[in-house]
């Protein structure tokens, strides 16, 4: 018996076109793969979209290449994982089961205050399932798993949660192994690592979901398994990433710096971070022509150009302003603006506490982010 384990799909995450496109890329990639090594049949043990209700073209993109499985006669078995699951239980998974694409593994029955998972019968082997959920809300309902047996099978449980012994150092909702039942084979999803241990294996992520998993993985991974061999972990390595750490002080320099140091490396066809860290002595970020460095990074033939600035600084400047009243806040507000005077300014207190704004439920990051950005764009530019 062969099969294919995917995890962390993550479809339309990115908000880089260029990225959301290789992640889909990788996931094509991988399914084209198991097609290759006539498996008999594939598990995604959570998070094929990044949200419950993903975007139409994504959607579109995905069934599409579950079709061309079904016309494979190789079956799609999978389970929510905490991006793709909602609390109201609808999702468009749904909608892939009830078009016939993937059948949910999550077959529960409550008894005795246990949680009770029937298998899908496939071939001689026995698939369980339990979802993720948000915030790991999983956790405390694992231990009441038991599986309805299922004599002399291969049995498969797939899992999206974190185990313990694979981030022991965080102190986060995790399961420990020995809470779990026994079976042949543990398919698990979430954590965006390598683990191998046993039988228990994390089959993602199938591409990066963010620029520092892009630093530290550069690529997606997928597993196929042999029940005669030990499983082997697929690379999908579609593109090289490029990361370029620079210093900068003085940002009226800054750009042609940065230029300078572009011309000495390959950039065409790669996925281009840049990295800026230091103390400004002179100039602001924003006299950094981004713009002028994109561009002569896309005359190079780069894939994809992002950078980052968070570990660029001002100055530390001592404010003179020793507090009178409570609202010390107010009073750095106030004393910023006698010395920087400027028609924005009126703007600052709004801006501020638009930081308080919190995530929704069932909210996804990029979600949440653009709504931020929309908010202040509206203090911005009434």
């Amino acid at each position: 018996m062969k099969f294919g384990h995917l995890a962390d799909c993550h479809l339309g995450a990115w908000r880089y076109p260029e990225l959301q496109q290789l992640n889909f890329e990788s996931f094509k990639a991988a399914l084209d793969t198991c097609k290759k090594e006539k498996v008999d049949f594939i598990l995604i043990a959570g998070d094929l979209f990044d949200s419950p209700y993903p975007p139409i073209e994504t959607i579109k993109d995905a069934f599409n290449e579950f079709r061309k499985l079904k016309e494979s006669n190789i079956p799609v078995f999978f389970i929510a994982g905490s991006h793709d699951y909602s609390i109201s239980g609808k999702s468009f998974l749904d909608v892939m089961e009830k078009s016939g694409f993937g059948v949910n593994a999550y077959k529960p029955q409550e008894r005795d205050g246990n949680i009770i998972l029937e298998p899908i019968i496939y071939k001689g082997v026995a698939i369980y399932g339990f979802p993720g959920k948000k915030t790991g809300l999983e956790v405390n309902d694992i231990p009441r798993i038991k599986l309805q047996d299922a004599p002399g099978m291969f049995k498969i449980l797939m899992l999206h949660t974190t185990m313990k012994d694979a981030m022991p150092n965080l102190d986060i909702p995790s399961v420990n192994r020995e809470s779990l039942p026994k079976v042949d084979y543990l398919a698990l999803g979430h954590l965006h690592l390598q683990y191998e241990k046993g039988n228990a294996v994390y089959g993602g992520p199938i591409y990066p979901n963010n620029a520092s998993e892009l630093e530290d993985l550069e690529y997606g991974t997928f597993y196929i398994i042999d029940t005669n061999k030990e499983a082997k972990r697929h690379n999908l390595k579609l593109k090289d990433v490029l990361v370029l750490d620079l210093e900068i002080t003085d940002s009226l320099i800054g750009t042609d710096k940065i230029v300078e140091e572009l011309k000495r490396h390959n950039l065409k066809d790669k996925i281009f971070i840049l990295k800026l860290k230091g103390v400004l002595e002179k100039g602001k970020i924003t006299d950094i022509n981004f713009n002028r460095i994109e561009e002569f990074a896309r005359k190079q033939g780069v894939y994809c150009f992002m950078k980052n600035t968070t570990k660029l600084f001002f100055p530390i400047i001592d404010i003179d302003v020793a507090p009178k009243t409570e609202d010390f806040e107010k009073e750095i507000i106030d004393s910023f603006c006698a010395k920087n005077p400027h028609e924005l300014n009126k703007n600052i207190p709004l801006l501020l506490s638009m930081l308080n704004l919190e995530k929704k439920e069932d909210e996804t990051s990029r979600v949440f982010e653009d709504r931020l950005f929309s908010d202040s764009k509206k203090v911005l530019f009434p």
